[in-house]
């Protein structure tokens, strides 16, 4: 017979392991976590050297060595490339596979659906984003949320001396890498939108893009709904490297002090750059530049959802953290944070609608009554 303190002795043993599992668990999340930018720094190298576009120039899976031969240098170092490559293909953005038996050769690598976002020459391509995120300009600022935590303040403005916008207006670089990862965004997410949205642009005749960059996104817009008079608002510096598009105006301004008028207002990832204050702000000059009885504004934002478990579910969270780290006090919302800056800001009905399963936003369509 089993004596009580011998099976206590049992219990003893099995927690004492079941801990050592927790805290080995814990340990390796730990590295994971520590080491994660190696992920963002080897994406950013593939970017770089065009890895994913010389692959795809070639219509088929190719070897390391002729991947070598096309990367814009004199002497590549191939051993590296092989480490990088190893990294990525574990990483899913690469392929690698042995050669035919008949061959004997190297392992060939191919692309993966992730890769062919890599491309530069695509229509769709978050290339630019990738280069845009992991330039030391926007990466040193994440090095400052423990000063924020401490004392409060914009992590950019503690790492650059000036706020992001200010920045950019001093900075013909860092203006050009900014204006194209928001081009490339918009690209990818306004496809989504006006498939979405179909019907309501219809009844839309002026519609300003308020922060609109570079206009490609009601320059989307417009061509989808060439009825529609598209106006492109944003800053001077920016909207003076903007390309032409037929039926857009690229108009330059501060969303501050006023907005021009039109039918609806059009804001793609602009609400989330802002505190709640200053999103109040904007959108009572929005309030002032619709009509009062069929006017209405089309905000593409994220929408915080604890329950929802989509593909976008932490990214959106990443954003949160995102806008911590570049922007003006801004932040990602709930769909309660959102009903108050709405309210608030004089257009207390709305609705949400969600694009569809393959966008990181969401639409909200708020009108003044």
């Amino acid at each position: 017979m089993v004596s009580r303190s011998e099976i206590d002795d049992v219990l003893k043993i099995s927690r004492e392991a079941d801990e050592a599992e927790l805290m080995l668990q814990g340990q390796a999340n730990i590295w994971r976590h520590m080491f994660a930018f190696a992920d963002s720094m080897a994406l950013k190298c593939a970017v770089e050297l065009r890895i994913a576009d010389i692959i795809h120039s070639q219509a088929r899976p190719i070897t390391l060595s002729q991947i070598a031969t096309c990367i814009d240098s004199p002497s590549p170092d191939i051993t590296c490339l092989a480490r990088i490559m190893r990294f990525l293909v574990r990483a899913k953005i690469f392929t690698a596979a042995p050669p035919p038996q008949s061959d004997g050769g190297e392992t060939l690598y191919g692309l993966t659906p992730s890769s062919k976002w890599l491309l530069h020459d695509a229509d769709l391509s978050l290339a630019p984003m990738v280069l845009m995120e992991n330039h030391p300009f926007l990466m040193a600022p994440w090095h400052c949320f423990g000063t924020c935590v401490k004392e409060g303040g914009i992590a950019f403005e503690k790492a650059h001396g000036r706020q992001i916008w200010d920045f950019a207006s001093e900075n013909p670089e860092f203006n050009k890498l900014f204006n194209d990862g928001m081009a490339c965004t918009a690209k990818v997410v306004m496809g989504e939108v006006v498939a979405a949205y179909k019907d309501g642009f219809g009844s839309i005749r002026t519609l300003v893009d308020v922060g609109g960059g570079t206009g490609g996104a009601v320059a989307e817009v417009v061509k989808a709904y060439p009825h529609i008079k598209g106006i492109n608002f944003d800053l001077p510096h920016v909207v003076a490297s903007a390309p032409a598009y037929e039926g857009v105006s690229h108009v330059g301004g501060d969303m501050f002090e006023s907005i021009p008028n039109a039918d609806a207002i059009f804001m793609k990832w602009i609400m989330h750059d802002w505190s709640d204050e200053d999103c109040i702000k904007i959108l009572k000059n929005c309030r002032k530049a619709v009509p009062e009885k069929t006017g209405k504004i089309i905000i593409v934002d994220g929408v915080i959802r604890e329950d929802s478990d989509d593909p976008f579910d932490k990214t959106r969270l990443v954003f949160d953290l995102l806008m911590m780290a570049h922007s003006s006090n801004g932040k990602e919302r709930s769909e309660v944070e959102w009903k108050k800056v709405l309210e608030e800001g004089g257009f207390p009905r709305y609705r949400i609608m969600e694009i569809s399963i393959s966008t990181l936003p969401m639409i909200i369509e708020a009108y003044p009554e």
